[in-house]
């Protein structure tokens, strides 16, 4: 079964960090873009970043441009989301997808992680 398994998620202040992981079930993550997205309580769905195969370009929403970085292993078949300096407004529940060239995401989800930032 394709799925994704999303978790690092958790409870922490304003300024705080987390790295969320996002690892492929099922499948080969390498030959994919992958994009992290998030989706706060009564907001659509926001898609936040996304990182080549070959984990050399990246993009961000400007909303968490300069304070989150994607990476990826792809020997391990895990993507990454470093968040630095998390603010209230980034609470959010945050999925990975599989994303095509621009960032649109298709495939299967995961049940996501959850990200409260709160003091």
């Amino acid at each position: 079964q394709v799925q994704f398994v999303e978790s690092g998620g958790g409870l922490v202040q304003p300024g705080g960090s987390l790295r969320l992981s996002c690892i492929a079930s099922g499948f080969t993550l390498n030959g994919y873009m992958v994009g992290w997205f998030r989706r706060a309580p009564g907001k659509e769905r926001e898609g936040i970043s996304s990182i080549t195969t070959d984990n050399i370009v990246t993009n961000y929403a400007t909303s968490v441009k300069g304070r989150f970085t994607i990476s990826r292993d792809n020997a391990k078949n895990v993507v990454y989301l470093q968040m630095n300096n998390l603010k209230p407004e980034d609470s959010a529940v945050y999925y990975c997808a599989r994303v095509d060239p621009v960032g649109k995401p298709y495939g299967s989800w995961g049940q996501g992680t959850q990200v409260t930032v709160s003091s």
